[in-house]
């Protein structure tokens, strides 16, 4: 009796692992995806000055590069909405409240969609239905050039 209870034993445990008892179907969902975001805003801008400008962008906010991120933004930096605050002080600023980080976060985790004439992180912030009112950065062409126009909440 010992016997036949190990030997069923040891066919379970084999045929468990093969795939004869399984089903055949193949399963056919997709990934799951954030149905928050509509596709469009998924896409990001391939643009190779637009991604070598964000790539330069994220380095200098990963190192904290006052110099070479002053050189990267527009003259009238947007950093508060509330007060309206803009042009000199963003540095000052960021470290009073903390702000690197959330910079940081956005920058490296976060897609650019197309808002208008600006390209914005997060790409919630694009989609008007989200009323996304959380820290964003816009990005936009200026002169020919790309500029970090603003990094604002609210």
């Amino acid at each position: 009796m010992k016997k036949i209870a190990i030997l069923l034993l040891a066919c379970a445990i084999g045929f468990g692992g093969c795939d004869l008892f399984k089903s055949k179907k193949k399963d056919d969902k997709k990934p799951a995806v954030n149905k928050r975001v509509k596709p469009e805003l998924r896409e990001e801008n391939s643009e190779v000055d637009f991604q070598a400008f964000v790539s330069r962008l994220k380095q200098a906010i990963q190192a904290h590069d006052v110099n070479t991120l002053a050189s990267m933004m527009s003259e009238d930096f947007g950093y508060s909405l509330n007060p309206v605050k803009s042009g000199d002080g963003v540095f000052k600023y960021w470290e009073e409240n903390n702000l690197w980080p959330e910079l940081e976060a956005i920058i490296t985790t976060e897609k650019f969609a197309k808002k208008g004439e600006y390209w914005v992180a997060p790409p919630q912030f694009a989609d008007e239905s989200l009323n996304y009112d959380g820290y964003r950065i816009g990005i936009r062409r200026i002169k020919g050039s790309w500029k970090f126009v603003y990094f604002v909440n609210g």
